[in-house]
């Protein structure tokens, strides 16, 4: 049996986000709940949004970053996800969901991962974002969009050695992780949805802090695998 990793006993604590809207009603959220695909790969288009919007509004009085990392055809190869798989099994058995997309300004891979057939109750979304025209680091603050924002109030908490910046959020229900790095004209991302952080049906709560280990060593492994 795999063994819990640990967190960092000097990850720092930085203020809560006071930016996220809550939910509209309990409509919202159980439709949201149902349906994980959906805002998995929603993410990808709020994404691009930001890219487009944060071009348009700096222009070119920004010098465009020197990437330090190199763009992966395949990230579910890259992404081993190994940490969380041992956690919940092997997540590269059910399906893995790869997508690039080579823009001038942004070059961006996503690969979504579940570890069961049919409605998966553990999804982990990586992405990679290497930035080619603007400085990232203008817009890392920016708070979370798409599912992590109809959550209601979200925390945050910054992670400590772990590239130039990086910041795990968490939303207030307990579902929602997200593990957020900045480094080298580059941004990681890599997101856990889980359908058992609380108890539910009989069935036991997955430990939050086990999986927030494990996303930091995972990340820590795919930044080293793309890095140049």
């Amino acid at each position: 049996m795999i063994t819990d990793p640990e967190l960092d006993a000097d990850w720092a604590t930085a203020e809560p986000a006071d930016t996220a809207e809550p939910l509209a009603s309990g409509e919202r959220a159980a439709a949201a709940a149902s349906r994980p695909w959906l805002w998995a790969l929603g993410g990808v288009v709020a994404a691009s949004a930001v890219w487009a919007g944060g071009l348009y509004f700096f222009g070119d009085r920004l010098a465009a970053p020197t990437v330090s990392y190199r763009a992966t055809k395949n990230l579910c190869e890259d992404f081993k996800a190994q940490t969380l798989g041992g956690l919940v099994g092997d997540l590269h058995k059910k399906r893995p969901m790869n997508q690039e997309s080579d823009h001038p300004a942004v070059y961006g891979a996503v690969c979504v991962l579940n570890n069961v057939e049919g409605t998966p109750d553990f999804i982990v979304t990586a992405q990679v974002d290497l930035h080619k025209k603007v400085d990232p680091s203008t817009e890392f603050d920016v708070p979370p969009l798409g599912q992590m924002a109809n959550t209601g109030d979200v925390r945050r908490e910054a992670v400590p050695d772990l590239g130039e910046d990086a910041v795990m959020t968490m939303s207030a229900a307990g579902q929602l992780q997200r593990l957020t790095v900045l480094d080298g004209g580059a941004v990681f991302t890599v997101e856990v949805w889980a359908g058992t952080f609380a108890e539910k049906n009989d069935r036991p709560a997955t430990d939050a802090t086990a999986v927030q280990a494990a996303m930091i060593e995972d990340m820590r492994e795919l930044v080293t695998a793309l890095k140049n």
